[in-house]
């Protein structure tokens, strides 16, 4: 080959290798226009979404406080529980629970011939049935100290007491 060949292979290459960083340039604008596009967008979507998740959660914890008609806080013996055979303790301590917040905060009985009307609801938390469960099925606790919270419905809540 002659210089002269080389020199026009030279330049071939030399104009396709620009040709090619001209085409990368402009696909990578547009990408980089999209990606800014993108970012913004994501960046916008999901802050309104987060502020008008926390704006009902708010909601939520102050319709519940003015909801509570009532609140009490008892401790409630379950000594007896330990009277019936190993396996049966913990459910016999949770229906004891039952009956003394039924008792004591009043709540309407279930009458098999008024299913028209809504009865109240008796609701225990997840923390107060652990706390029975804890040492398992043969060993509840011998006393456990509650928080019963009455809604304006006639719905109750049983929370463990605070500092427990």
């Amino acid at each position: 080959m002659t210089e002269e060949d080389k020199e026009e292979v030279q330049d071939e290459e030399t104009a396709d290798l620009s040709e090619e960083k001209d085409l990368e340039k402009e696909v990578e604008e547009p990408l980089e226009e999209e990606t800014a596009k993108e970012t913004a967008e994501t960046e916008e979507g999901p802050v309104p979404a987060e502020e008008e998740e926390a704006k009902p959660a708010e909601k939520k914890k102050k319709e519940e406080e003015e909801e509570i008609v009532e609140e009490r806080v008892y401790t409630i013996p379950l000594a007896k529980a330990w009277i019936r055979p190993p396996k049966k303790r913990s459910p016999r301590a949770m229906h004891m629970i039952r009956e003394f917040i039924t008792k004591h905060m009043k709540l309407e009985m279930r009458v098999e011939e008024e299913e028209e009307k809504e009865l109240p609801k008796l609701v225990i938390s997840k923390d107060v049935n652990e706390r029975v469960w804890g040492r398992g099925i043969e060993k509840p606790p011998r006393k456990i100290r509650v928080r019963a919270a009455k809604d304006k419905d006639g719905n109750v809540t049983v929370y463990l007491a605070e500092g427990e």
